[in-house]
């Protein structure tokens, strides 16, 4: 199963050295950090329209549903806030490679050229765009380990890190930072549980919807924000006790352990349908491959096999590996049906009711007080 690790450095500038052969949009320069930089440049200046922007930070991806997502995104934000510029960045250096690389051109992506933060934060403080107000919004899910990364482009940029910008404009500029889409443990997880059951209430009430998300590594959960997950259900549950949200790598929430919480609450009888969502904000590798793909453990391929057997296949940390999560639950014997036809491929950044969560943070980061970016915005 492929899987994004979460603690990849957060240093992003020394892992943007690379070696793409299949995408050279710079006459076959070497890339490098100041092809990077000259890019980007460029882009602002021509697309500068206003004194204010707003960045737009994910993860990244190299689907081309992904890709149609963040445009949307993007589009969405040019026209709810027309003071603004808007631009979007990777701050997965992973992505960023494979994405310009063309990854998945095979199956129809596009091959994209995305940067990181730091490159669009140096872009914006430039002579001739100096923007008097710069918008950083996170489009995490959890205020997790990728959101501190995202506090520190700030802060480096900030404090002027690497000592090429006019410390002169860095004291003037206004830094605003918006809050992933789960930053309050009340007001977020309730408004996204509400807006995903005005969604999926039709599936819910006779079936059940797991929602997957990604979850930070034990030893990375940053903020302990892994609880937002639990708090999720929790909430979802609250309006239908046929909702459930799990992970791919948050301790004792793997899908083993979804499962058994459906079975205590003895739902794994009479053949419900289990629809599969990501919690994610696009449908990217993840959701294509851990959650619809049709991964199975090395042991079953071609063989027949029965939920207990996959189970038993479950390593020290309770999950069952290389076996995506359509294959699981729609294993003979696991009491429920889960195939192609109960897979929502959505990311949520692709539903506008959830969308509206991230720009109203967009919003109220805007209307509230300049960022101190001595200290961390961070979760109480």
């Amino acid at each position: 199963m492929k899987r994004i690790k979460l603690f990849i450095s957060v240093v992003i500038l020394t892992a943007l050295t690379f070696s793409i052969a299949a995408c050279d949009p710079f006459n076959n320069e070497e890339y490098n950090y100041n092809a990077y930089q000259r890019a980007v440049n460029e882009t602002v200046k021509t697309h500068k329209k206003n004194n204010k922007v707003i960045l737009l930070v994910a993860f990244g991806s190299t689907w081309q549903q992904a890709f149609d997502a963040f445009d949307t995104t993007v589009d969405a934000y040019q026209k709810a806030f027309p003071g603004y510029d808007v631009f979007l960045s990777f701050s997965s250096a992973i992505c960023i490679n494979r994405a310009a690389a063309g990854e998945n051109a095979a199956d129809g992506a596009e091959v994209r050229n995305y940067y990181a933060p730091p490159f669009w934060l140096t872009a914006f403080a430039q002579k001739g765009v100096m923007y008097s107000e710069i918008v950083v919004q996170s489009l995490q899910v959890i205020p997790g380990e990728e959101y501190t990364r995202v506090i520190n482009y700030i802060k480096d940029f900030a404090n002027n890190a690497n000592g090429d910008l006019s410390d002169d404009y860095l004291s003037k500029v206004i830094l605003k930072l918006g809050v992933p889409l789960l930053q309050d443990e009340d007001a977020d997880v309730n408004a996204v549980a509400s807006a995903l059951n005005a969604l999926y209430k039709t599936q819910a009430a006779n079936d059940l919807v797991a929602f997957m998300g990604h979850g930070n590594p034990d030893s990375y959960d940053t903020y302990k924000a892994n609880v937002r997950y639990t708090q999720l259900e929790e909430a979802l549950q609250a309006i239908n006790p046929h909702y459930f949200v799990g992970t791919v790598d948050m301790m004792e929430n793997f899908k083993p352990h979804v499962y058994e919480r459906m079975a205590e609450a003895g739902l794994n009888t009479g053949d419900k349908k289990v629809y599969l969502h990501p919690l994610m904000s696009i449908d990217g590798d993840h959701g294509h491959n851990d959650m619809a793909g049709d991964d199975l453990p090395e042991k079953f391929k071609g063989k027949s096999y029965t939920f207990d057997d996959l189970l038993a296949e479950a390593n020290d940390e309770g999950e069952v590996e290389d076996c995506s999560w359509k294959i699981f639950f729609g294993a003979p014997g696991s009491g429920f049906n889960c195939n192609n036809s109960t897979m929502i491929e959505k990311g949520l950044l692709e539903l506008p009711s959830i969308r509206q969560i991230w720009m109203n943070h967009t919003r109220d980061a805007i209307n509230g007080e300049p960022l101190d970016y001595y200290h961390s915005k961070n979760p109480e």
